[in-house]
């Protein structure tokens, strides 16, 4: 009985203070993850071999490519067609960076021998970007076979309007091997090109992301520039316009230019990009080009948190310190922010680049620059020049867009009646 009164007091007492042990966190379940399925992509260049083949019979055939043309297994396209007893390659058309995409950005290539091949290469981004007559000559069809990557700027787009046009003139073929667009075929964004900004990184009236394949754009620029082309498109089997870029895909990425490295770069390349046209590294010569902007005399972690409270959708920012290899600020080091899609479905990349301009200009007006020209490269890639006018004006970021919302509109019309894919 003493035992338990004296227990009943003792619980009475007030405890003396001790420091609380800190709670551990009970072990987490295993969280089985569902195995992504396989998505069967079958490339237009894999469909002409198995099903289109009498398309070539007889014809001396060119090849517009670079190492981005490859099957599911990572062969290259030139050593399939050199392959085939029935097929008589007898050229090779590059475009910017060359048929093995080894060359920098704006960076000139000779035209030569493919060195693995012995092929003749024409390039189209060295002495010319439009084929020559002579380039053309003795040749049934053209064959293009490039990964685009959906954006007005990326030159690829450029050069295959250019090769239309050339073989609209000699009577050559072209046969477009159709590929996905890594941005996927439903959202457009940006402002429709204005005819005073036209250039080889715009050549065509339409928005900075076109959500368009190749071969979609290929029917577009026949039929809105009315060119007597003949043009014949081999569709590839298993892409759909909603589907999550390489998500399970057993079609390879193969970076179609040398800061384009992966999937990611290219979903925030649309907005990113428009860095090229500011005193603002977009991250070439880092570990993650376009994916990092900053220059020596921003803050990166005021410029993350700023961005952060946006609330823009699918996408954000930490800070990052980077020193490029080469381009802008090489060997300095730079500060600024990773940008980071979150959700391919709703990230909209020209508008967060819009943000991304407006808000580092905004934060150092003193030292950040537009580079100067006529016209301003910013606003050739823009395609207009009222983004940059509205971030000096102080426009909203939603006001700057509200600007070309009709021409989008009319542009989601036209386009419609070009498209492939459901």
């Amino acid at each position: 009985m003493m035992r338990i009164l004296l227990a009943f007091v003792i619980a009475l007492l007030p405890m003396p203070a001790v420091a609380a042990e800190p709670v551990q966190p009970k072990a987490a379940k295993p969280i089985l993850l569902r195995a992504v399925p396989i998505r069967h992509i079958t490339p237009g260049i894999e469909v002409l071999l198995s099903d289109r083949l009498e398309l070539l019979a007889g014809k001396r055939v060119a090849l517009l490519t670079n190492q981005t043309g490859v099957d599911r297994k990572g062969v290259r396209n030139i050593d399939l067609l050199r392959a085939h007893p029935a097929i008589n390659l007898v050229a090779l058309f590059s475009p910017e960076h060359g048929v093995r995409g080894v060359a920098q950005a704006g960076e000139k290539v000779a035209s030569g021998l493919d060195s693995k091949s012995g092929l003749p290469v024409h390039s189209l981004y060295g002495e010319t970007k439009m084929p020559t007559a002579k380039m053309m000559q003795g040749i049934d069809i053209v064959l293009v076979d490039l990964q685009d990557i959906g954006t007005r700027f990326y030159t690829y787009s450029s050069t295959l309007l250019y090769m239309l046009r050339a073989a609209e003139t000699s009577g050559a073929e072209v046969i477009v091997l159709d590929r996905p667009n890594p941005l996927g075929g439903m959202m457009i964004e940006g402002p429709v090109l204005e005819p005073a900004f036209a250039s080889f990184v715009g050549s065509f009236a339409m928005p900075v992301r076109h959500g368009m394949t190749f071969g979609e754009l290929a029917q577009m620029f026949v039929g809105e520039n009315k060119l007597r082309t003949r043009l014949h498109i081999i569709p590839m089997r298993g892409w759909y316009r909603n589907l999550t870029p390489y998500a399970g895909w057993d079609l390879p990425w193969v970076p179609p230019s040398p800061n384009m490295r992966s999937p990611k770069t290219a979903a925030v390349y649309p907005g990113t990009a428009l860095f090229e046209g500011t005193n603002i590294s977009e991250g070439r010569g880092s570990e993650k080009p376009f994916e990092y902007i900053g220059a020596p005399f921003i803050d990166g972690r005021a410029l993350a948190e700023r961005l952060n409270t946006m609330g823009l959708p699918g996408v954000a920012f930490e800070p990052v310190s980077f020193k490029p290899d080469f381009s802008k600020y090489a060997g300095q080091d730079c500060h600024g922010v990773w940008v980071i899609p979150s959700n391919s479905k709703t990230f909209q990349p020209f508008r967060t680049g819009i943000a991304l301009v407006k808000t580092v200009h905004d934060m150092y007006p003193d030292k950040f620059e537009f580079h100067r020209g006529v016209p301003a490269f910013f606003d050739q890639l823009a395609g207009t020049d009222s983004v940059r006018k509205g971030i000096l004006e102080g426009k909203s970021v939603s006001d700057i867009e509200r600007q070309w919302q009709s021409e989008l509109d009319a542009f989601m019309s036209l386009r419609a009646r070009y498209l492939i894919y459901s």
